[in-house]
């Protein structure tokens, strides 16, 4: 717990230490490298933000609905293999939220890749909770050096899949053994 002094109070601010992950899909059920992804995010109960998001009506905040749909769509575009680097979220083209997604429930996350050019590629993706589409976004995404990340970094959720579609015989479109750690 550290205590900042602003202008006017003294606010106390519980500090995460390094082992805070951003990671907003839980597992990929379906692939097609560059083109397509189905993946899945269970709405833990306990999940931080639910404590202030709001008060006694906890739901997930469109913005992590939003990275949800960026993170799976970066999934898909890095599962390519290009020599391009790590696809990032640059730009929110539109995003629209149709529902609530609460504690407990199961969000399914659908991306079309729309474009994918060395430089930059775009996305369409929505979200469904129990077969009803929440939310829906239009993504840009720039790429970004893969020496800009941590030595030997790795995105667990695609290799877990990738290493499972790879033992079963059933990846036909690339396995990113040419890809950039």
């Amino acid at each position: 717990m550290r205590l900042f002094r602003s202008a006017t109070r003294a606010v106390k601010v519980q500090v995460r230490g390094p082992d805070l992950r951003f990671i907003l899909i839980d597992k990929i059920i379906e692939l097609t490298p560059g083109e397509r992804i189905k993946a899945v995010k269970a709405i833990a109960p306990d999940e931080d933000y639910f404590q202030d998001h709001f008060p006694g009506f906890p739901v997930v905040p469109g913005v992590l609905l939003t990275e949800m749909m960026a993170q799976a769509a970066g999934k898909c575009l890095d599962a390519e293999g290009r020599p391009r680097g790590k696809a990032m979220l640059a730009q929110i083209r539109s995003a629209s939220f149709r529902d609530w997604v609460r504690p407990g429930e199961m969000a399914e996350v659908f991306v079309i890749v729309q474009t994918s050019q060395d430089d930059f590629a775009t996305a369409r993706g929505h979200i469904e909770v129990g077969g009803r589409k929440v939310c829906s976004a239009e993504l840009l995404f720039a790429f970004t050096p893969a020496d800009r990340f941590a030595p030997g970094y790795r995105d667990e959720v695609l290799d877990a899949y990738l290493a499972l579609r790879s033992s079963s015989g059933t990846v036909a479109d690339g396995d990113r053994s040419g890809q950039e750690s």
